[in-house]
């Protein structure tokens, strides 16, 4: 009686048809779960990532009005300037940095919104948050074209406005000396403007027009 053959083994392959109830074999090289879990874990990326995508844009777009901290810091040209000193004008204020790449593209904005908005009551005000010098900053202010006040930043002032966890960060002051609005990281210009149109129209707290006008000297 001739044996039967089994012509799978023959060929070194797998067999065509295995038992019932066997899983079919995984490709070689793969595992399955590894596969899964990479799976799962970009999904959840994903997830939080939106999500924590939309906590910021609502935390920046339904912000309470709450008083802005007051300070007193230096200027480049060696004065002093105190921030509830600018009551009645709408202020952007930007906490910013000479290494940091994102403060040097919306800086030029900021000098464009400073000669828009100025004559309705704007006032930019940047605040250097480095360890370069005074000389350093006052060259690079001075390179960027820089048409607004620029102050010697200071960590308690950091601390004051939470922490500032990222350059650039941006808050909108209106003119009542409230904050009604901020931003965190590098947005578009349009978004700059409509926090800008947000704390011009803020109560102007009784301050004459020339007061609100009158733009406050930058430094050369």
């Amino acid at each position: 009686m001739a044996t039967s053959e089994n012509p799978v083994a023959n060929l070194g392959g797998e067999n065509p048809n295995p038992p019932t109830g066997a899983l079919p074999p995984a490709p070689k090289g793969r595992n399955p779960l590894v596969l899964v879990v990479v799976a799962l874990i970009a999904a959840g990326m994903l997830y939080f990532g939106f999500h924590s995508a939309r906590r910021t844009s609502t935390t920046a777009s339904s912000m309470k009005p709450s008083a802005a901290p007051d300070f007193t810091l230096e200027a480049l040209d060696g004065t002093n300037l105190r921030l509830s000193d600018l009551r009645g004008k709408a202020v952007l204020l930007n906490f910013w940095a000479t290494w940091c790449a994102p403060c040097k593209i919306e800086m030029p904005w900021f000098i464009e919104l400073q000669n828009q908005y100025g004559a309705q009551g704007l006032q930019v005000v940047g605040v250097a948050m480095d360890d370069s010098s005074k000389d350093d900053i006052a060259k690079f202010a001075k390179q960027m074209g820089v048409n607004y006040p620029v102050l010697i930043g200071k960590e308690a002032v950091g601390e004051a406005y939470g922490g500032v966890p990222a350059l650039p960060e941006t808050f909108f002051i209106g003119r009542d000396g409230k904050i009604v609005d901020k931003i965190i990281g590098l947005k578009g210009k349009a978004e700059i403007e409509d926090s800008i149109k947000k704390a011009l129209e803020t109560p102007a707290g009784g301050q004459t027009a020339a007061a609100l006008a009158a733009p406050v000297q930058a430094q050369k």
